[in-house]
């Protein structure tokens, strides 16, 4: 499925791995200022915040997978397949469609501080973009700078938690998650002591051992414990080159690969592309699975008070250098 993490050296970093069994042609795309998104209940928007990242662009309309905005706010869906809830329309709230619920926040939100208060209003409908393309069941995440919260939309309602961790994979839900965490309080990146008992002479016999027991497997829940371990016990330099290469490290901790995940006979789920986001610099950063260089493209070197879409297309296949 997909895993989205934090990082903040100098500089503050977002984004996620796509795990899936096959690809809908995504790519990079920018939305500038001017760019009319026809809200399918709350009409038409005048200027707002541009954004760059990952979508799937159907008759001109950007189905974003994660993103910024301008302002250094991101926000990624995951799969949340069985617990993710859609409601009819409300009177007294806005009724926002879910694949128009990343830039509905993006372009008029500069922090999840302002996110919280159209959160309050918000009514995620159950009405797909088309016949063809049906609603996919996601919760959320939205990081800034400062903080970050996971979005869902269950049976019982909007539910908002604070994410302390700034990590958020796909089932369950995010509260059970986190709890989860309490039965590896016990790992650490140090070497551990002997604790089992002062009558045994009990020794380590390898480096690493004091994260033994912290899971491996492919599941959400473990790939959440894992990145969440990976991340918060993570040291790198400030530079750019540093804090992006390591962004991609603590994200390749969950990376699936083609035969250890079969979803149908034949059928392999994969990590299609991680993304990493520099929020300062307006910097959309990905690798694919093909392809292990790290690609980047700069919004701001783009024609922002723009009205139409910028694509660029993945680069796929290894770009190999050899040295001799």
């Amino acid at each position: 499925m997909c895993t989205a993490a934090t990082y903040k050296t100098k500089d503050f970093y977002f984004g996620r791995t796509l795990d899936y069994e096959f690809s809908y042609g995504e790519e990079i795309v920018v939305t500038p200022r001017n760019f009319v998104f026809p809200w399918r209940k709350l009409g038409n928007p005048e200027q707002h915040y541009a954004i760059i990242g990952m979508a799937y662009v159907v008759k001109d309309y950007p189905l974003y997978y994660d993103a910024m905005n301008e302002k250094g706010l991101c926000m990624a869906g995951l799969n949340f397949v069985g617990n993710a809830d859609y409601k009819e329309e409300k009177q007294d709230k806005d009724n926002v469609t879910p694949f128009e619920f990343i830039p509905w926040i993006l372009t008029q939100c500069a922090s999840v501080r302002e996110a919280r208060a159209l959160l309050d209003k918000i009514n995620l409908i159950n009405m797909p973009f088309s016949k063809e393309l049906p609603l996919a069941q996601l919760h959320w995440i939205l990081a800034d700078s400062k903080e970050a919260i996971t979005v869902e939309s269950v049976k019982e309602g909007i539910r908002i938690y604070e994410n302390p961790v700034g990590v958020l994979t796909n089932n369950p839900p995010f509260d059970e998650q986190m709890f989860q965490l309490n039965n590896y309080m016990h790992l650490s990146p140090k070497t551990p002591q002997n604790h089992f008992s002062d009558k045994l002479s009990l020794q380590t016999y390898s480096r690493g051992m004091g994260a033994l027991g912290l899971p491996g497997d492919l599941s959400s829940q473990s790939r959440f414990v894992r990145v969440a371990f990976t991340k918060l016990n993570s040291v790198s330099g400030e530079s750019e080159a540093e804090s992006v290469s390591q962004f991609f490290h603590i994200l390749g901790s969950v990376d699936q690969q083609r035969g250890c995940c079969e979803v149908a006979e034949g059928a392999y789920e994969i990590t299609i592309y991680t993304s990493c986001c520099n929020t300062e610099k307006g910097i959309y950063y990905y690798t694919t699975y093909e392809n292990h260089q790290i690609t980047g493209v700069d919004m701001h070197k783009e024609n922002l008070d723009d009205s139409h879409l910028v694509h660029y297309k993945l680069i796929q296949g290894e770009q190999i250098y050899m040295q001799n």
